[in-house]
């Protein structure tokens, strides 16, 4: 009922705050004898990790995971999977201004006010820091449904502020502290960060994601269906203000012999449903995007008020990402994981080896980007 759990057979809590000893989750509900250990999580742990250029947090975090339980001899053994990251750089006296105040459009003011107290130390546990054991946890569910079905789950900076990213390919992404899909506009990224740092503020992002190869049948209908639940997901990362699968909110000027994704006997002529009809999956490519809200810890002087209600004045000093957008691409990639392999797991469970009887017209699946 506390909200700090995600899935129902592939289970996840998450424990910890920014600026405690460490955080923590345990991942319940893995299959037993899935080869497994640090290496396996720790790349796209390495992806996320704070400062690792100029344009995120200087926070210097090793995130280095361990395995405490649910793995013996190097496989899964079916019982819950202990992962615990140290906290090494926390900084707590950078705080120390805004232990009475409010950052406009921060989650201080919402959780004063539904616990009667708050960690102001970096955030507690409404910081992007906890994203980190979400990132832990899907490299598990990474590893396993590559492993079963082939499963790729990529995603890509699509916009910067102002700034639009033409996607080129997967294969850029990883070349560049953006997660851009291209080269052609890193220099104009680089001078737009410069600037916004400078002047003290922030800016917002676009996040897309795919998923490819994903198994038929996933999904399960009324009320938790895949798509319902890629939102939910989607939605429970820090600073997420929109999700949009498929078309997203281009259906609405699409007439509706645009919109219907033709089938043929070679597969979807498009996928303006995102890999998702009715709730369940069609073997296309999921495409979900995302959009990321401008940082709330901002050097700029804001209006706001103190916890006894009086007129205040903030600025936020410390060490924060001027666009947390930037390394929100394996967050938004960890929480479609998670999904996936949840869903999985029910659909197996339910279903077992069921194959539909017509012949499988996935393969010709559109389009693989998101947001188009």
């Amino acid at each position: 009922m506390s909200g700090n759990s995600i899935g129902k057979l592939f289970t996840v809590t998450s424990f910890g705050e920014s600026h405690g000893p460490a955080i923590g989750c345990v991942v319940d509900g893995c299959p037993p004898g899935l080869a497994l250990s640090e290496p396996d999580l720790q790349p796209d742990l390495d992806r996320r990790r704070p400062g690792t250029s100029r344009h995120v947090t200087q926070r210097r975090e090793p995130d280095r995971v361990e395995i405490l339980s649910g793995v013996f001899e190097g496989r899964t053994t079916g019982t819950p999977i202990g992962l615990l990251i140290r906290n090494e750089d926390a900084r707590s006296k950078d705080y120390g201004n805004i232990a009475r105040t409010f950052r406009p459009g921060h989650a201080d003011y919402a959780y004063l006010h539904k616990y009667g107290i708050r960690d102001y130390r970096g955030g507690g546990r409404s910081s992007a820091r906890l994203t980190a054991m979400v990132v832990a946890a899907a490299a598990i569910a990474r590893k396993w449904l590559r492993e079963q079905y082939g499963t790729e789950v990529r995603g890509y900076l699509a916009q910067l502020g102002e700034i639009e990213i033409p996607f080129e390919s997967f294969d850029q992404v990883h070349g560049n502290p953006f997660f851009a899909p291209g080269n052609s506009h890193i220099d104009a990224l680089e001078a737009y960060m410069d600037r916004l740092r400078k002047d003290g503020d922030s800016c917002g992002a676009r996040i897309n994601v795919v998923a490819e190869s994903v198994p038929v049948g996933l999904g399960e209908p009324l009320f938790d269906r895949l798509d319902a639940d890629i939102a939910h997901a989607m939605m429970g990362i820090n600073a997420v203000k929109g999700v949009e699968i498929g078309a997203g909110f281009g259906v609405v000027t699409q007439k509706g012999s645009d919109h219907g994704d033709e089938l043929t006997p070679e597969g979807f002529v498009g996928n303006n449903a995102g890999g998702v009809l009715g709730g369940i999956s069609t073997g296309q490519p999921i495409t979900v995007s995302i959009a990321v809200k401008p940082t709330s810890s901002i050097r700029t002087a804001r209006r706001s008020i103190d916890v006894d209600g009086a007129p205040a004045t903030v600025e936020t000093f410390g060490r924060h990402d001027p666009c947390v957008g930037i390394r929100a691409t394996p967050i938004a990639e960890a929480m479609l994981l998670l999904v996936l392999m949840d869903h999985a797991l029910r659909h197996r469970a339910q279903c077992g080896d069921v194959r539909v009887a017509t012949p499988n017209i996935a393969a010709g699946a559109g389009t693989g980007t998101a947001g188009s």
